[in-house]
């Protein structure tokens, strides 16, 4: 293996990351035959095969999960190489990674724009994904930060709160409880909810709220987006148990409503997260310190309904 080439290093990386040759190839700004190229150059080396098709997706080999450990090794050691050069720089140069959840990705670019014009020498990589695709990158350390609501329990992390995260129940402006006040639990007893997919922190804490309140709900049609769900539920298809954050833009519209229900909003709190012992950059830890900072009073002015709830 002395002959294989960090291009290829990356490559295979990618592709196990996203089981797809594709989307390594978006995430490499390559071509899928010049990504597919260096793979199989790999195997090569390896003198076994690393990948395999497994239906739609890829799959890793016995032999190339063996050599993941040690490319994904090679690959951070690099990048520690990298960080080290930036910090006898100091931070008129370097690279700092970012993963958020769906829900963050409403401020998270506005907030993350201003750290940037404050430091327009560095390079910064922002990724939005679900909870547990954020939680892997995390682990694998393919990013420096992450910003997300609850710091995961199993995994040895160092979680810094830095805002308050209030989830409501949404509905039309034109639902009969949207005119109601204090509205009782059981009255969200058999109605239709449109919720994400398993995995989304908010789909779990919405759960937690329904067992500890004895909520049974009627149909629940999962979707795959925020986006997909604020639609249907101004579309009249049920009610939404969703972040105020990523709903701002549609109160102040007059699209959507929060309903005024008994032991809502429930408040939890956005955090920034590295993995524990992981030596953040100067880069990583100036936007650390910039979130801290300046996150709360960003999102406390975050756009509001134009009238009260």
């Amino acid at each position: 293996m002395r002959d294989a080439t960090l291009k290829q290093l990356r490559a295979f990386a990618a592709v196990a990351r996203h089981r797809s040759f594709t989307e390594a190839a978006r995430e490499l700004h390559l071509t899928q035959p010049a990504v597919s190229m260096q793979v199989k150059a790999l195997e090569g080396l390896a003198g076994m095969p690393l990948v395999e098709r497994a239906g739609r997706e890829v799959a890793v080999t016995p032999a190339g999960a063996e050599l993941l450990v040690h490319a994904r090794a090679a690959l951070r050691a690099l990048d520690d190489a990298r960080d080290a050069l930036a910090a006898l720089r100091g931070l008129s140069s370097g690279r700092v990674s970012i993963a958020v959840v769906s829900t963050a990705k409403y401020f998270a670019p506005k907030l993350l724009a201003r750290f940037a014009r404050a430091h327009p020498a560095l390079d910064l990589r922002l990724y939005v994904a679900n909870r547990e695709t954020v939680l892997r990158r995390l682990v694998d350390d393919e990013v420096d930060l992450a910003i997300m609501g609850t710091p995961p329990r199993h995994l040895e992390t160092t979680a810094f709160a830095f805002a308050k995260h209030p989830l409501v129940v949404v509905a039309p402006p034109d639902h009969p409880l949207a005119r109601g006040r204090r509205v009782p639990v059981r009255a969200l007893d058999g109605a239709p909810f449109l919720v994400r997919e398993p995995g989304s922190g908010t789909r779990a804490a919405m759960e937690r709220y329904f067992r500890a309140h004895r909520v049974r709900p009627g149909r629940t049609t999962e979707l795959e987006s925020n986006e997909t769900i604020k639609q249907a539920v101004m579309a009249g298809m049920g009610l939404a148990f969703l972040s105020r954050h990523a709903v701002g833009l549609e109160l102040r519209a007059g699209a959507l409503a929060v309903l005024d229900v008994e032991g809502l909003p429930v408040v939890r709190s956005w955090h920034v997260v590295h993995r524990t012992g992981r030596r953040l950059s100067p880069a990583a830890d100036a936007l650390e310190r910039f979130v801290l900072e300046h996150g709360r009073a960003f999102l406390d002015a975050w756009p509001a309904p134009a009238r009260a709830d």
